[in-house]
């Protein structure tokens, strides 16, 4: 018999001693997905934090604009992958499959986005990405002009780079927690 390992090396708060909004809110992505994502529980122990990181997460992911639901998915799991995250590639990348339709896209992307199944838009806007994610101090004139000449938008260019320094802050705090994927992500999106 082997132990389940734990969530994260911080201990996980129990539903019912939640405040109602933070209950309500992992009861409906339990409901929506079948399973609590363990992200939610983590951050659940600092009721402030929590909501704070899903509103700018969900201003940043379910907003309508020129990137797809999948494109900012993509961003996420290609400067993940270099940081490390195990949770966010892992949970991420099911998602990614999922908005792409692709059960192949994320493993692609988390492994080498450059030779990845991916348009050269798309190539270009994940460039981008991990300049901001690695060398934001390095990001000038010449990359909205590359990034223009896809198509994107500067309110675009600033999404690509809220996404990719809003993750690396989740991906440090995910590594330091020592936060596990969910076994349920793993298979979704493949079949």
């Amino acid at each position: 018999m082997t132990d389940t390992p734990a969530v994260s090396r911080y201990p996980v708060p129990q539903l019912d001693d939640l405040p109602e909004d933070i209950r309500e809110r992992i009861l409906a992505v339990q409901e929506k997905s079948g399973f609590i994502p363990n992200v939610f529980l983590v951050l659940a122990r600092r009721p402030e934090e929590f909501r704070a990181f899903f509103a700018y997460h969900d201003a940043l992911m379910d907003k309508p604009g020129n990137l797809t639901k999948a494109e900012r998915e993509m961003i996420v799991v290609a400067t993940s992958s270099p940081n490390q995250c195990q949770y966010c590639v892992v949970a991420h990348g099911a998602i990614l499959r999922i908005r792409a339709k692709d059960p192949l896209i994320a493993d692609q992307v988390a492994a080498n986005y450059r030779k990845a199944d991916i348009t050269e838009r798309q190539r270009a806007m994940l460039d981008f990405a991990l300049k901001v994610a690695n060398e934001a101090y390095a990001v000038c004139d010449a990359d909205f002009d590359t990034l223009g000449s896809h198509g994107f938008t500067d309110e675009d260019v600033w999404d690509i780079a809220a996404i990719s320094a809003f993750f690396g802050m989740s991906n440090r705090i995910a590594n330091v927690t020592s936060l596990r994927p969910n076994p349920e992500f793993y298979a979704m999106g493949r079949g």
